[in-house]
């Protein structure tokens, strides 16, 4: 954030005025009013940045409740909804691929939008769009379930991609807090919407009602969210102009790019793949249905921890490559474990699994600040990385669902998904050397990739 507003972090517009000097500082937390902060008491000025760092906190912890709960609330019911609406396991597949083929087609758009309307008010857009998108597939399940998720899943990808260069923009000294805190509010919505959903279900006296008040009761946050995120609207943080260098479609003269963007696709086909899948697989090895469903809001519980603490570590690291091992070791021990031992182990490695999940999915997340010199540049990767690799993720879904019905069992998509990991492996191993694409321009705010 330069001091004329329009550098390469980016600009923070309050009332539709340019914020510059100390008062794009105040205006990048919410200090300010209309035109910035003036040459007031110091007190006062403490208390404006205290109250507007608060409402930017809440807001990103409302947005991000509602990143996942709306898809982790559907795997649990895969078999009350083929009872019930007579969905084959091949039609099951292609829903389960539905938001992540979503992330992958919109998350290019995002920093376009972003340049147009600015970071504030796309998210709000996105959701208004995802209780639109909700509440289609709740009114008419048989008719609109694919095209509400299809509208709900493309409101997600936006805000996937603009929430971490928000932060990088607005607090870059808190970057490594914010994305733990916003990684913790993700995964409490996808521990609720797996939990909630089989006793949701069997409440409202299953059936179509039921069906219905399943699908649709995660609109209610959504609406909420919207709520909490106004006083953000009158902010416009936009990215400085594309010079042709640090595009979305720029990225891709980048190996470090492509290294971020494999460890992300990979991390999130082998966590698409166990979210859609594994309680399935968990009610074939005998377990029911509700402890299926509990097992896998276990699974990101896992996350969340590791969510809110590895964000913290890896801005301390010196680099990130023993962060993303120990991420990809957990994740093969969890898949190992819960598809071949024993029932009785099942939650010690499903507990395994979500820790390791969480701690790639959020170290992905670092990555996109931590790898790229600038806010801008920030968007373009984050953009890059999560349209190409929700294009490799999408193959998960898909692949295991195939891989099941045509072997009729989980051996062969579990070693699959082992084999996924490896590849994990050596992604993390580059994309966690301390690297960033993109210099600084001079009297810009970059979060370091080294330590802090």
């Amino acid at each position: 954030m330069t001091a004329s507003g329009r550098g390469s972090a980016g600009e923070v517009r309050v009332g539709g005025a340019g914020a510059t000097g100390a008062g794009a500082a105040a205006g990048a937390t919410g200090a300010t009013g209309a035109g910035g902060a003036g040459a007031g008491g110091s007190g006062s000025a403490a208390a404006g940045l205290a109250a507007g760092s608060g409402l930017l906190i809440g807001g990103l912890i409302a947005v991000a409740f509602n990143l996942r709960a709306a898809i982790t609330s559907l795997p649990p019911i895969y078999p009350e909804l083929s009872a019930t609406a007579g969905y084959s396991t091949a039609t099951e597949s292609v829903l389960a691929a539905v938001p992540v083929l979503c992330f992958a087609a919109f998350s290019g758009l995002a920093p376009a939008l972003a340049r147009r309307l600015g970071d504030e008010r796309v998210i709000g857009l996105a959701l208004v769009l995802l209780a639109v998108g909700l509440g289609m597939r709740s009114a008419a399940p048989g008719v609109l379930l694919f095209p509400g998720t299809i509208v709900a899943s493309s409101a997600i990808a936006l805000m996937n991609v603009l929430l971490p260069s928000l932060v990088k923009r607005r607090r870059p000294d808190l970057a490594g807090l914010l994305i733990g805190l916003y990684m913790m509010s993700l995964t409490v919505g996808a521990v609720l919407g797996a939990a909630i959903a089989v006793p949701l279900f069997d409440s409202a006296g299953g059936g179509a009602a039921a069906v219905r008040i399943t699908l649709g009761i995660w609109a209610l946050p959504a609406l909420l969210a919207v709520f909490v995120w106004l006083p953000q609207l009158r902010f416009r943080t936009v990215p400085g102009a594309a010079d042709g260098r640090r595009g979305v479609l720029a990225m891709a003269r980048h190996s470090l790019a492509w290294q971020v963007t494999a460890f992300m696709g990979l991390q999130s086909l082998s966590y698409y793949a166990t979210l859609s899948w594994f309680p399935t697989m968990l009610r074939d090895h005998g377990i029911g249905a509700a402890a299926a469903g509990n097992l896998l809001a276990v699974m990101n519980v896992g996350n969340a921890v590791t969510g809110l603490l590895v964000p913290v570590l890896a801005q301390r690291a010196r680099d990130q490559r023993l962060i993303a091992v120990c991420a990809v070791v957990m994740i093969m021990i969890g898949l190992a474990g819960s598809a071949f031992g024993p029932n009785a182990t099942a939650v010690v490695f499903v507990s395994v699994l979500g820790l390791g999940q969480g701690s790639a999915f959020s170290l992905a997340v670092f990555l996109f600040a931590a790898r790229a010199a600038d806010g801008h540049t920030a968007a373009a990767l984050s953009g890059f990385a999560q349209g190409i690799g929700y294009l490799i993720a999408v193959s998960g879904p898909l692949l295991l669902g195939l891989l099941k019905s045509a072997t009729g069992g989980w051996t062969v998509p579990v070693w699959v998904l082992l084999g996924a990991a490896v590849g994990q492996l050596v992604a993390g191993l580059l994309a966690g050397r301390a690297l960033t694409i993109g210099a600084a321009r001079p009297g810009s705010l970059a979060a370091a990739s080294g330590p802090s």
